[in-house]
């Protein structure tokens, strides 16, 4: 028995927040979209296993794409949010530092912020103290731009538009091999029944997996199959009662912004991610980890009661450089990188996709249209 061919404009891979806003933007444009996810739901990956926070756009390095599209990304997700009430809220954060030697790193994100456009405000220990007196620190940072947001309300209202639009996504539906041809692209697509579709635009938004696709996209260039490692970032919940109502930050560590406090739309706290470094996706919370939670956070928040840490869930940060590497970018390569026209691959979409997602769908467009 063949196998079905069908023809489609653009086929957008990955139905998580990113692939949503992609495959919601190519639509807007009058395309014909098709958005094909690997599993039963949309938004089941990395999308739903972070800590919801949307970024200011802090730490980046000058004119990157992670500084440009955060940026640009933030004011685009409060505005979206705001007209289409996904709930979400401004809370702000501070970046505490608790000795002398924190506090003058934090001269230097502040400095780091103001080149990228974002204003961060200066608190010596009596100012952070009034503002939160339960936290040990030796000066801060506030900002004033961060906010949390409810993901899953906010890839709902994606798809709406999307499908608003006329496009479709469709479930249980992954793509096993591509190849790049003369006037497209063809994808063989399991599921039931599996299908051979040619498209003249592809955008690779399958997050984790995305450099395995690339890897085995026939027609693709070898320098255009980037490497991956793994962090898996726990959190941990806290039950009960507690005196914050912003986000509380400690300084960045390699790989990561830190054990940090944040908040659920509810008010709930949570603490995390940390940073460890493993060879598959795996999602499993070790509750034997909450002991060197509860030490770093205790550094700042002494009252901690280390026994109402209960265990939440894992995510998995894409990372194109391994532990001993550095900062890497965004990776949006179309065909002005490959050379295969109607071709989008992304790459190392880690933290901060979410903010950045509509800026990235932005900027997935502009590359398609080869402007």
């Amino acid at each position: 028995m063949s196998t079905e061919s069908y023809s489609v404009q653009t086929v957008v891979i990955g139905a998580g927040v990113v692939g949503l806003a992609v495959g919601r933007e190519l639509a807007r444009s009058g395309r014909e979209v098709l958005v094909l996810e690997a599993g039963p739901r949309f938004g089941d990956g990395i999308s739903s296993r972070n800590s919801e926070v949307i970024h200011a756009g802090i730490y980046y390095p000058d004119n990157s794409l992670k500084a440009t599209l955060c940026a640009r990304g933030r004011q685009l997700l409060y505005d979206y949010c705001t007209s289409r009430n996904v709930e979400h809220r401004k809370c702000g954060k501070w970046i505490i530092a608790t000795d002398q030697a924190q506090a003058e790193r934090l001269a230097g994100i502040q400095q780091q912020a103001g080149r990228n456009g974002v204003r961060l405000d200066w608190a010596d220990r009596h100012a952070v103290s009034e503002q939160v007196p339960e936290i040990k620190a030796s000066a801060g940072l506030w900002s004033s731009e961060t906010g949390i947001v409810d993901s899953h309300g906010l890839m709902l209202a994606l798809l709406g538009e999307l499908q608003d639009e006329g496009g479709q996504l469709v479930l249980n539906s992954p793509v096993l091999q591509a190849e790049t041809v003369l006037d497209g692209h063809l994808l063989t697509v399991g599921g039931e029944p599996g299908v051979v579709l040619r498209a003249r635009e592809v955008v690779n938004a399958a997050g984790l997996r995305a450099p395995a696709l690339a890897g085995r996209w026939a027609g693709l260039p070898d320098f255009a199959r980037p490497e991956q490692w793994l962090a898996r970032g726990v959190y941990f919940s806290y039950s009960g009662k507690h005196p914050f109502t912003t986000l509380i930050y400690p300084l960045p560590e390699p790989a990561g912004l830190g054990v940090h406090l944040t908040l659920d739309l509810a008010g709930q706290a949570r603490f995390g991610p940390d940073v460890e470094w493993i060879s598959e996706e795996d999602y499993t919370v070790d509750s034997g980890r909450a002991g060197a939670f509860a030490e770093s956070i205790g550094n700042w928040w002494p009252a901690l009661d280390r026994s109402r840490l209960i265990p939440a869930y894992a995510g998995i940060r894409p990372k194109l450089t391994g532990p001993d590497g550095g900062f890497f970018d965004f990776r949006v390569d179309g065909p002005a990188q490959h050379g295969l026209a109607g071709l989008v691959n992304l790459f190392g979409i880690e933290s901060p996709g979410l903010t950045s997602c509509l800026a990235l769908a932005e900027q997935v467009r502009l590359a398609l249209d080869g402007t």
